[in-house]
């Protein structure tokens, strides 16, 4: 056969991961935290970019071709004569010169020597065997490339399972759960939730964008390019109306959807698909609308009622006002410390706590008693997490269901002893419906995790529990501490003031 040059045509666009370097050294950890943000939202924002993503996507293809033109010249698998396998190399040239400058591929023309010279560069009709040859649509006997084809390449499947046996991929075992790590991450969590409304909003902000643009990443891998820019911006949008015009909240989801809608049909070339308006909507919604009432139920309750916890906090709080430690304190804080503890606070502290106990409960209860496959009572959840189990789901609840029960007596919670447990089940439940979500979102595009912001535990989804299992729970907490709870307190109130019957 004709040798052919290592084809240097394409050579693979700049990584943008190269901008991504945790290693970097820093001057301290707000930098340190700063930088982190600023280099993985930068890689993120360049891997999202569309023009970008076609190119890798175009890149992937030519690798793809290249690797079977390689596969077909370096092999003896292919039971055929040399000529064939010619035409087949010639073949993935065409597509090469296709994929690189498709009127440079329609101007180009290969010689076959089988029946004489014959341009391949024109399309090829559409062929059937009749008596064993094959035949175009106007009855003459085909002799160009694709004819040659038709019955001599091997399956995809068998071409895969070749080309995967000379490089096995090995198999990685998931590492197990950290408990320095997940009390670390929940003494941070705690620090979030009672950092005042302004930084509460703030990072919870910062990694929406940050979360929009790993779901966006996942969802470009299936080759749908959504409205990314708008989705942000949207999503981002919620939180900050959520926070200063709480009334207004509602409307951001509508509004930055219609304006999304207006981009695609006036700016968008070459068409829009329905997954990609799919997509949009769902981004703003899922990362954003949903999970920025966290923040409207934080603003609950700015005079709160002191909980029990209140004498044994006391002290900490003298501490910390404490004239000499204040002035070690930067006069930026303290006002950048809105209503630090509010009745949002505190039943976003108790349920979030709640539903990571739920996962721990959930985890260990299903290593120790799990039988019953959650796939045995809907196939849909068996796709999304095979190794979950109703044990495991009943011990979560049960976890879960003790320690809202601490919080709702701790909280004062009329009729604790009915409230808390409810509670503590429903969260459990939603934060399985939030577990259950993201592992069918993940399991759809092929990826493990969502992003690679923290080495072997994936990105921002994948990490913070209270943007994944408690998306779902923040509409459900926002009604519960801003209608139901009050509405039983005023029948607690109205029971108590009635006089006792003779």
């Amino acid at each position: 056969m004709k040798e052919r040059k290592a084809d240097k045509r394409w050579i693979n666009p700049s990584d943008a991961s190269d901008m991504y370097n945790p290693d970097t050294p820093r001057s301290n950890i707000l930098s340190k935290a700063y930088h982190l943000y600023i280099d993985y939202f930068d890689k993120l924002w360049a891997e999202t970019d569309v023009t970008r993503r076609k190119k890798v996507e175009k890149q992937k293809a030519v690798d793809a071709v290249i690797q079977v033109r390689d596969l077909i010249e370096g092999t003896d698998y292919f039971d055929v004569d040399d000529d064939v396998k010619f035409r087949m190399a010639n073949a993935c040239d065409v597509l090469l010169d296709e994929l690189d400058s498709p009127k440079k591929a329609e101007k180009k023309k290969l010689k076959l020597k089988v029946m004489g010279e014959v341009d391949i560069s024109k399309p090829v009709a559409t062929f059937s065997r009749v008596n064993g040859s094959k035949k175009g649509e106007d009855g003459v006997e085909s002799t160009e490339l694709s004819d040659a084809l038709a019955g001599d390449l091997p399956d995809t499947t068998t071409a895969v399972a070749i080309a995967g046996s000379q490089t096995p991929m090995k198999k990685e075992k998931k590492k197990g759960r950290s408990v320095l790590f997940g009390a670390t991450m929940g003494l941070i969590v705690a620090g979030w939730v009672y950092s005042g409304n302004y930084i509460f909003t703030t990072l919870f902000t910062l990694m929406t964008a940050l979360g929009q643009l790993e779901y966006y990443r996942m969802v470009m891998n299936k080759g749908i390019y959504p409205a990314r820019r708008i989705s942000v911006l949207g999503a981002c949008a919620t939180f900050v109306t959520a926070l200063f015009a709480p009334d207004l909240h509602q409307i951001c989801l509508p509004f930055f959807s219609t304006i999304a809608m207006i981009w695609f049909l006036t700016k968008r070339t070459g068409g829009t698909t329905i997954s990609e308006i799919a997509t949009t909507f769902t981004g703003m919604f899922y990362l954003g609308y949903v999970p920025s009432y966290w923040v409207r139920l934080r603003l609950i309750g700015a005079a709160r009622e002191p909980t029990r916890l209140a004498p044994l906090i006391k002290p900490i709080l003298d501490r910390i006002s404490d004239t000499n430690l204040r002035n070690k304190i930067p006069k930026l804080l303290p006002k950048a410390i809105h209503f630090p503890v509010t009745t949002g606070a505190n039943f976003i502290f108790w349920s979030w706590l709640c539903i990571a106990f739920s996962d721990v409960g959930g985890y260990f209860a299903g290593r120790r008693f799990g039988k019953t496959k959650l796939g045995e009572l809907s196939s849909a959840m068996g796709k999304a997490s095979p190794n979950k189990t109703v044990e495991g789901v009943i011990g979560g609840c049960v976890f879960s269901m003790v320690l809202a029960s601490l919080g709702a007596w701790v909280q004062k919670w009329p009729f604790w002893f009915l409230t808390g447990p409810l509670h503590g089940v429903l969260l459990a439940l939603l934060g399985l419906v939030g577990d259950l979500t993201a592992s069918l979102l993940k399991r759809d595009a092929g990826l493990k995790d969502f992003g690679d912001l923290i080495p072997e535990h994936g990105g921002i989804i994948d990490r913070v529990d209270s943007y994944v299992s408690q998306i779902f729970t923040a509409p459900y907490g926002y009604f519960v501490c801003a209608y139901f709870l009050p509405w039983l307190r005023t029948i607690a109130k109205a029971k108590a003031a009635a006089p006792l019957g003779i």
